[in-house]
């Protein structure tokens, strides 16, 4: 006969032991603690101790079992000095004994399927008990993670934004905010999936349509007694922008036009230099002189301003007679 069969048939002869009276059942009292609280992946223990009464000396266990509601088997059984458990099950104390009054029961590694309501049957040579606990199952939700679509987004850009966590327990809730702290999370979509080893993933998405788009948004995961446990901050890429505030791609558009018109003037500018110099020199060469070849010829007014008006040689004066 296995342990299964073995246990379901001694939990059955215990309870109806109990159940049918026993003259010294007053002096023994199971004492547990109501609820239980185990984190996932670790120990958790379900506290339940015997108390006996004052003329109750030196008691001795004969049998203890502890059964889950809903399971087919016992969890653990000692009967008479022998312990048979499931894997991952074993009294609190290691070195228990059959006169060790602390009968809790440590789970080594909490899985969600754990959750549930534990039964303990004691039975002592000074009288029998029972008592009832309950455990409650937690995981902590991972760092939210958040990917925007497209990769690369600015204020001026329609985008959709989505933060992921998952490994927690009970479901628990995805929440935006912007910059400002401003709660956008009605504006979201949340899923919940629950995995194989019944923890939740939490997806949600926020659509932002462009010029709405914030510099920075924040994904809190809270857990399902609406604490906070984690959060994400997503910044929003700035649009690039020249030292008066234009954004480049504008500026670009702006300054290819003026270089051209700025060429075009310059050449202007030094053709017209160009012409003014010519016309100059033209002037001067129309100055030469209007007497022929004739030696002793009179210079005109201009040279004879450049000579600084002094008076007319005796050459010249022949000449003129």
């Amino acid at each position: 006969m296995n342990m299964a069969s073995t246990g379901i048939l001694l939990f059955i002869f215990t309870v109806l032991y109990i159940s049918a009276g026993n003259a010294k059942k007053d002096f023994i009292n199971v004492q547990c603690k109501t609820e239980n609280v185990g984190q996932y992946g670790q120990q958790s223990l379900l506290e339940c101790v015997i108390q006996t009464g004052k003329d109750v000396t030196d008691a001795q266990i004969l049998v203890v079992t502890w059964k889950k509601q809903g399971d087919e088997g016992p969890l653990l059984v000692f009967n008479r000095g022998v312990t048979k458990h499931q894997p991952g099950f074993s009294f609190a104390e290691p070195s228990w004994n059959n006169r060790n009054m602390n009968v809790s029961l440590l789970i080594t590694s909490t899985a969600v399927v754990h959750k549930g309501v534990y039964t303990c049957v004691v039975m002592t040579d000074s009288g029998d008990g029972s008592k009832s606990t309950s455990l409650e199952v937690t995981a902590k939700y991972n760092v939210p993670t958040i990917q925007s679509t497209p990769k690369s987004i600015t204020p001026n850009t329609d985008c959709t934004l989505t933060c992921e966590s998952n490994g927690g327990y009970p479901k628990g809730q995805l929440r935006w905010f912007d910059q400002d702290n401003k709660d956008w999370t009605k504006s979201s979509k949340m899923e919940t999936k629950l995995t194989e080893s019944g923890l939740f993933h939490l997806s949600s998405k926020l659509s932002l349509l462009r010029g709405s788009v914030f510099s920075k948004y924040t994904c809190v995961v809270f857990n399902a007694s609406g604490g906070k446990e984690d959060e994400a901050t997503f910044e929003v890429l700035k649009e690039p922008e020249t030292r008066e505030g234009v954004p480049k791609g504008s500026a670009s558009k702006i300054v290819a036009p003026l270089v051209v018109i700025g060429s075009l003037i310059t050449g202007l500018l030094i053709a017209l230099l160009f012409y003014r110099r010519r016309s100059k020199q033209t002037r001067r060469h129309s100055t030469a002189p209007l007497m022929g070849d004739h030696q002793g010829v009179c210079t005109n007014e201009s040279d004879a301003e450049e000579g600084g008006h002094q008076e007319m040689d005796t050459k010249c004066r022949d000449s003129l007679a």
